[in-house]
């Protein structure tokens, strides 16, 4: 038995060798809901509606002195068929998360990547259950490469900087 004692989970984290990543709150930042042709847009047509979904991901530094994060999930679904809007849904879903002791270099990564990782099954559940509730089945959100958005994300600022550096240097 340890004769040493925590005072809290991340005292024992560290301890026990675990990952630098805590988080310490989950929250609806903002969240909409509209169905603007309710009752009519709730009839069924047979034919499957058009759903388009988007994801984004933001963080900031809440500490200078601190690594401190705010990450937020953003999801955005609009659903329409041939006549007319369905329903459309924004969640912007955040969490505060501190990463002691990982490498400057590193954060980025973490942060953009496990953090909305742990974000997403939380969101997921209440996009689902609001469009349930809205009238519509369930819309089941399926698992999101965050990798992938982080890769897609640095490649778009690469390419961005390097056409201002050209038009820079015309």
């Amino acid at each position: 038995m340890s004769d040493t004692t925590a005072s809290n989970g991340q005292d024992q984290t560290a301890q026990a060798g675990g990952l630098p990543l805590v988080v310490h709150a989950q929250y609806i930042k903002d969240f909409s809901f509209e169905n603007p042709n309710a009752p009519m847009s709730l009839q069924p047509t047979g034919k499957q509606p058009d759903v388009d979904v988007g994801v984004d991901v933001q963080a900031r530094r809440l500490r200078e002195d601190d690594p401190v994060f705010e990450v937020l999930l953003t999801i955005r679904a609009t659903t329409k068929n041939e006549e007319q809007q369905l329903f459309l849904l924004e969640l912007t879903y955040g969490g505060v998360f501190s990463l002691r002791g990982a490498p400057e270099e590193h954060l980025h990564p973490m942060v953009m990547i496990e953090c909305p990782r742990l974000l997403f099954p939380y969101a997921r559940a209440i996009v689902s259950e609001t469009t349930r509730d809205g009238g519509f089945p369930p819309l089941m959100l399926q698992p999101i490469d965050f990798v992938e958005l982080y890769r897609r994300r640095v490649a778009q600022q690469s390419d961005s900087l390097a056409s201002s550096e050209a038009e820079g240097s015309a």
